[in-house]
């Protein structure tokens, strides 16, 4: 009997299964609510125990970057709903594989273009003519060298392809181009010696504006403003609150690229507001880390509208309970063993909160492995209780090599 013939029948009557490309804390979100509907879930990721296998019905371990092991896998599986969760994967497989048939979500074209700054780009500032910071490709030292006057000092430089700030870095003077560039190639995905450099913009603050695509049309939440740390998110809220004018051109530009793109999903679209003007940063399409504050701010979660969407479901209206913020919460160590004490604590700081531990097998450095959740009278008060919550839960990281038994 097929692995199809065990699943439990879906909304439609009709066996299915989702393959799950990216296993982390917002992955096992999107695995819960697939499994509210019925749905099998394999989650896959390239190293056993991610958090989505702790609830899944089965799991996979691969590296999604090898396009033989990808497409073995996918081949193997037969899901219904391809959906990646994660950047690090050869979406050329899936171009190729949604061509025959597969379904990938949102769409195979959608996880190709947003993974590489230079499509994404492209297609916002040239293809779509919206606004954006000045910018330009090189693939060599010399030629950033060459280039570096059209956008000028300081400016911000990033690899083509990576996640979470890692190999971007400001450059003060041409002093600095050199080192910049060795930590975009080197901490940037897949090997890559490409760069963008971009003209850094005076923003008064960056949001994340989540965009669904469903078949009930372009729906969007409140807008998400957060504090960032060499890229990556330490704090967020909701709603991070705009003029009408402002947030009727954000609602223009994230709906312009999300139509572009294509399919049915939730898109984090990045955007920089400087006074009443919104220049386009970026866009992934899948939930943002950002989005997290949806699990305490509205009636369904950006992981929830996700699987609506995808699965064809109508969204309807989203409901908003009030002034929400999310803060990461970070843990320091080496080992295989993580304990938390405090907790209580944290959930004492204010009466609307919640925190979730992802339960991520281990912490090598510096590993997110919580989120601090509250709802306040007021987006002040919400920031700081979660900083509060967050101060403190302590972690113990120890390894099963300390063990005396």
């Amino acid at each position: 009997m097929s692995d199809k013939a065990n699943i439990m029948n879906d909304f439609n009557g009709k066996s299915t299964t989702a393959l799950l490309l990216g296993s982390g804390e917002l992955g096992k979100e999107v695995a819960i609510e697939l499994i509210r509907y019925g749905i099998t879930v394999v989650a896959c990721d390239r190293y056993d125990g991610a958090p989505a296998m702790g609830v899944a019905q089965k799991k996979a371990v691969i590296d999604m970057r090898d396009p033989v092991a990808l497409e073995n896998l996918i081949r193997k599986v037969n899901p219904d709903y391809i959906i990646p969760e994660i950047e690090a994967i050869s979406t050329e497989t899936l171009l190729r594989l949604e061509n025959e048939g597969f379904k990938v979500v949102p769409s195979a074209n959608a996880a190709n273009i947003t993974m590489n700054r230079e499509e994404i780009r492209t297609l916002a500032a040239e293809t779509l003519q919206l606004p954006t910071s000045p910018y330009f490709f090189a693939s060599s030292l010399e030629e950033i060298k060459e280039k570096i006057g059209s956008v000028g000092f300081p400016c911000v430089m990033k690899p083509i392809q990576s996640s979470s700030g890692k190999g971007q870095s400001v450059v003060h003077s041409e002093g600095e181009l050199e080192d910049s560039y060795k930590n975009a190639c080197q901490n940037g995905r897949g090997g890559k010696t490409r760069v963008i450099v971009e003209g850094f913009i005076k923003f008064d603050f960056e949001i994340t504006l989540l965009t669904i695509s469903a078949v009930d049309g372009i729906h969007f939440c409140q807008p998400i403003g957060h504090h960032q740390v060499n890229g990556d998110y330490h704090e967020s809220w909701q709603p991070e609150i705009l003029s009408e004018d402002v947030l009727l051109e954000s609602k223009r530009i994230a709906s312009s690229v999300v139509k572009a793109l294509g399919g049915y999903g939730i898109f984090g679209v990045e955007l920089f507001i400087c006074g009443d003007d919104v220049i386009f940063s970026e866009l992934s399409p899948r939930p943002h880390d950002t989005g997290m504050v949806t699990m305490i701010s509205q009636d369904l979660s950006e992981f929830a509208l996700h699987v609506r969407a995808l699965l064809g479901l109508p969204i309807g209206d989203i409901s908003f309970y009030g002034p929400s913020a999310s803060a990461a919460l970070l843990v320091k160590g080496d080992g295989n063993r993580i304990s938390y004490s405090g907790i209580d604590k944290a959930l004492g700081v204010t009466k609307n909160s919640q925190v979730r531990i992802f339960g991520k097998p281990e912490v090598h450095g510096e590993r997110r492995m919580g989120v601090c959740l509250a709802r306040a009278e007021n987006v002040e008060d919400a920031v700081a209780a979660v900083k509060q919550m967050r101060e403190k839960i302590k972690a113990e990281v120890t390894s099963d090599a300390d063990d005396p038994s």
